[in-house]
């Protein structure tokens, strides 16, 4: 490892990349997106066959609560430790990776692929460490994620970080000197995920970036209260690596706690105010439910709700192809909108087995699951400020979870790079 990144949370890494396949075909989306749509999945498992790909390295979401999950899971550990050795993957040693992702709007996204030590990142709320979650932890989905992850040799990273960088000085730069890098993809992405394009950044350029890193930790030390980076995507992966890498402490001595692999976790940091970042709303579906009688117990939940639009926090909602309204808490106690709607629907819900939320990317999206169901109801919410995201973190510890998602659901991370996590 680097000695120059001894004391920054961020680092270089020995990254894994395939080689000898399709790359269009390995690349898959985050595991956590189209939780509702099993035939998306099913589209994906088509169209990869039998190629090798993270398809096989991963356990999307919407498969989490099948009769066969710890079947998979033991699958996907036994491919990854096949395809360490049938030498699927090339090593590149301390490593930086500088990525342009084109995406489907045709905004370009700029990242810098390394890896985080999780010793610097706590997602507990309140917490002062140079890495914070930005949206409150569930516990409940901590454990399936640790089964797929305990045993598991390698890591795959969906999870991305931002940093507060307005005056571009730390990524952004990279774009014009991809010249001196070595190329190490190109490709496009299934399911209009775009392009994407990675570089190995050269000695001197990783000497660079270090230096912007410091100097931007100094400032945040100052202005920021030390927040470096928040993370924008993959909370809960990057809680599940923290948690195993506590697990893994436990069974080793303190001495050897620096050089244990689990420490650290791959990601990709990306400036908050990148082009190609945008704020996009998470929407709620309730399934499970009779739409009329939510709505009037959340109207009865909070003593200013009224139907209709009124001055206040409003709330559009849909039923079915027919049925459109809105609510609106004119007193709200929650600083975000988020915040006052996922108040009452953690209540809603847990008074009824029955029903059940999904967050959904996309307000077409959330409307054709309204649409397509009898029992369900879709809450449409507004987008966030991005330039509130550091401030409100620091403020207020965390935001409501599942506030806000960096774009659209095919514009999350595709799984390419790849990391041993076990000796």
């Amino acid at each position: 490892m680097n000695d120059l990144f001894e004391n920054l949370p961020f680092k270089p890494a020995d990254i894994l990349l395939p080689r000898d396949c399709d790359l269009s075909l390995w690349s898959v989306v985050a595991c956590d997106q189209y939780t509702s749509r099993p035939e998306y999945w099913q589209r994906v498992e088509n169209r990869v066959g039998r190629d090798p790909s993270s398809l096989r390295l991963i356990l999307p979401e919407s498969c989490l609560e099948g009769p066969s999950v710890e079947t998979d899971i033991m699958e996907i550990n036994n491919t990854m430790s096949r395809y360490l050795r049938e030498g699927r993957f090339q090593e590149y040693p301390n490593s930086l990776i500088y990525v342009e992702r084109t995406l489907h709007s045709g905004k370009t996204r700029r990242g810098l692929i390394g890896m985080v030590d999780l010793e610097q990142y706590d997602y507990e709320p309140g917490s002062t460490s140079a890495i914070r979650s930005t949206e409150g932890t569930v516990m409940s989905r901590i454990p399936p994620r640790v089964a797929v992850r305990k045993n598991a040799p390698i890591e795959l990273p969906h999870t991305m970080l931002l940093v507060d960088d307005p005056h571009h000085m730390i990524i952004e730069p990279l774009s014009v000197k991809t010249g001196e890098m070595e190329p190490l993809y190109d490709f496009e992405l299934m399911e209009n995920g775009g392009h994407i394009r990675g570089w190995r950044l050269s000695g001197e350029l990783t000497h660079w970036v270090l230096q912007a890193l410091n100097t931007r930790q100094n400032r945040v030390e100052q202005d920021l209260d030390g927040l470096l980076f928040a993370v924008g995507d993959g909370n809960h992966s990057l809680a599940t690596a923290k948690e195993c890498y506590e697990r893994r402490k436990g069974l080793t001595a303190p001495a050897q706690w620096p050089e244990l692999p689990s420490r650290y976790a791959l990601c990709e940091l990306v400036n908050l105010h990148d082009e190609g970042i945008d704020f996009q709303p998470i929407h709620r579906v309730v399934f499970g439910a009779r739409p009329e009688e939510l709505l009037d117990a959340f109207l009865a939940y909070y003593p200013s709700a009224i139907q209709g639009r009124g001055e206040g926090q409003v709330f559009p909602f849909v039923i079915n192809r027919w049925s459109r309204g809105e609510v609106t808490v004119e007193q709200p106690q929650a600083r975000l909108p988020v915040g006052t709607l996922q108040e009452f629907l953690d209540d809603y819900i847990a008074a009824r087995p029955r029903a059940r939320v999904d967050y959904i990317h996309g307000a077409e999206e959330a409307q054709k699951l309204a649409e397509e169901r009898e029992d369900a109801i879709a809450f449409l919410l507004p987008p966030m400020e991005k330039s509130a995201l550091f401030p409100t973190v620091i403020h207020d510890g965390v935001l409501p979870r599942k506030t806000f998602s960096l774009g659209e659901a095919q514009d999350k991370r595709f799984y390419l790079e790849a990391r041993k996590i076990r000796k």
